[in-house]
């Protein structure tokens, strides 16, 4: 038997396949597909395939991240971003938002309390077509350092090998700490108080040329009440969509994107390591949500948060996992597409 004495004590492996669910399911936002494309090696197909529930996708829907409510709001730019990127969202203005809140997982029927993890995805526009999506989740750091890890701890989750677990913990100690985030970090009362975090770095290029490797976080205007265990026990199965529909009923809700800077040599391709504290942050605008949507047939419905998607003045760093992520975007959007007829419409004659 592997040696466990470096694992917390007691560590709960007989529970470990609900949280295993959860890495799973978060999985697919952080899939790796660049390099895997060639003969034998895993592609976006089969990695979306081995995220889904084991009965299969739920037909019409995302992949991951399905359940979900859609919204319209303002990115308003306070020009301070301009002196590290040349995008015009970072330009003083407002720009028009399509946002959804969502919950990681493939089922869109999960109750809301048995979320681990809460989403966010946005489209920002400008007048010169410029467009920016990003897809945010309120972790703070992701479960594995690389995609071939994280890869390797599906197929140990899902070994008959009772040590595979074990083995792979040993070798990637970094999963015990993510899962230690998943199992105990308080839950807010809904989605209009929880931070949202890139994870992913990115580069933004100045006027001069110059390259600073960014994350960025939306922090959230409203105070921050988290829920006892046994007040999330109690909370309805939708009530996150409850929450923000209350709020926004009695005014926008509103998020202080904060860009971080990073310091030579902090990891830059490794989302499982935060950078220190003390780097440079700089708050660049406000994210605004005015109007909840429709789900069905609303305006988030045709849209595929891809992070990969960025306007001038944005690329992608030496991390890998935006291409792997746009890659398995993709199959899980061409997915529901051809599954349109499954997909609960709105009924006709309702309004939002």
């Amino acid at each position: 038997m592997a040696d466990s004495s470096f694992l917390p004590s007691p560590f709960p492996f007989g529970k470990l396949a609900a949280i295993v669910v959860v890495v799973a399911a978060v999985a697919l936002a952080f899939a790796w597909a660049a390099g895997w494309l060639s003969p034998h090696r895993l592609t976006p197909v089969d990695l979306v395939t081995a995220v889904q529930p084991p009965t299969g996708p739920v037909l019409g829907h995302r992949r991951n991240h399905a359940k979900g409510i859609c919204f319209t709001g303002t990115f308003t730019a306070n020009g301070a971003g301009t002196e590290l990127s040349t995008a015009q969202v970072f330009e003083r203005g407002e720009y028009p938002v399509v946002g959804r809140f969502n919950i990681a997982g493939g089922d869109p029927s999960t109750p809301d309390p048995m979320a681990q993890v809460h989403g966010l995805g946005l489209r920002i526009v400008t007048p010169k077509a410029q467009e920016w999506r990003t897809a945010m989740i309120d972790a703070p750091f992701f479960a594995a350092a690389t995609p071939q890890d994280f890869y390797a701890f599906l197929k140990a989750a899902g070994s008959k090998d009772p040590n595979a677990v074990k083995q792979y913990a040993q070798a990637h100690p970094e999963i015990l700490t993510f899962i230690g985030w998943v199992k105990n970090h308080p839950r807010t009362e809904g989605w209009a108080e929880d931070r949202f975090n890139s994870l992913n770095s990115f580069v933004f290029v100045d006027a001069s040329g110059i390259k600073h490797v960014v994350r960025w976080s939306l922090v959230p205007a409203a105070p921050v009440l988290t829920l006892t265990p046994e007040q999330l026990a109690q909370a309805g199965p939708n009530y996150l969509q409850d929450d923000i529909s209350k709020r926004i009923a009695s005014g926008p809700q509103r998020w202080e994107m904060l860009v971080t800077v990073a310091n030579p040599g902090d990891p830059t391709a490794d989302p499982t390591k935060p950078w220190p504290a003390d780097r440079r942050t700089v708050d660049v605008g406000t994210l605004t949500a005015q109007q909840l949507e429709q789900e069905a047939d609303g305006p988030c419905r045709d849209i595929n948060y891809d992070p990969s998607v960025l306007p001038p003045g944005m690329t992608t760093s030496d991390d890998p996992f935006p291409a792997a992520r746009s890659a398995a975007y993709r199959v899980s959007y061409n997915g529901r597409m051809a599954e349109s007829s499954h997909y609960p419409h709105q009924p006709e004659g309702a309004t939002k």
